[in-house]
């Protein structure tokens, strides 16, 4: 038998820190990676948002708008033209 230790016990706790140091490291590497993955897939889900609108809707918010223009339009030519007349004839 040996009179002295193999090894000691501050060299197995400085061999057991630095253990633990290396494992804290390459779990804060991994959560960095993870954390830039997630924010590359969430860019990608923010460029290619799902459509909400369909056609007919589209169609149908089309139709109403411009029959509101119209309905507009033809209310300014009548006063328009009532203007013209009263000026000509009055």
């Amino acid at each position: 038998m040996a009179k002295n230790p193999l090894i000691t016990r501050s060299q197995l706790r400085k061999h057991r820190e630095e253990a633990t140091r290396q494992e804290q490291i390459a779990q804060r590497q991994y959560q960095e990676e993870e954390k830039r993955i997630s924010n590359h897939y969430r860019r990608e889900i923010k460029k290619n948002k799902p459509i909400k609108a369909t056609r007919s809707s589209r169609n149908r918010r089309s139709r109403k708008f411009n029959d509101f223009l119209v309905k507009g339009i033809v209310i300014v030519a009548l006063l328009l033209i009532l203007v013209l007349v009263m000026v000509f004839y009055l």
